[in-house]
């Protein structure tokens, strides 16, 4: 499993307001995405940044979806390319669900 961590700075013009009605709108787009478990829509607490923490099945689909379309509607929507940071997963722990899922890397198989 792979985590991104995806950070854009947002222009002047989109408040904390703004910000959460567009990912509302287009959260449901995303249920769709091939090798997309998880997305987490973000806003940073002191305002001017926001993104996405994504839970992929690997990072060829990841890779995949970020040099797509979506990379020039975060382009020209924010004007600046988004800046992505990819992680290795190894756990999760869902306190809600009271379970943790753990996962063995692909070599080791």
């Amino acid at each position: 499993m792979i985590t991104a961590i995806v950070l854009y700075d947002l222009p002047p013009h989109i408040d904390k307001a703004n910000c959460r009605a567009h990912f509302h709108a287009i959260a449901p787009g995303f249920l769709g995405v091939p090798g997309l478990i998880r997305k987490q829509f973000i806003y940073a607490t002191e305002g001017g940044c926001a993104g996405g923490s994504y839970l992929w099945e690997n990072r060829e689909a990841a890779e995949t979806f970020y040099s797509g379309p979506w990379r020039e509607g975060i382009i020209s929507r924010y004007g600046a390319a988004p800046r992505i940071t990819y992680f290795e997963t190894f756990a999760i722990a869902d306190v809600p669900a009271r379970k943790t899922t753990k996962f063995n890397d692909p070599g080791d198989q």
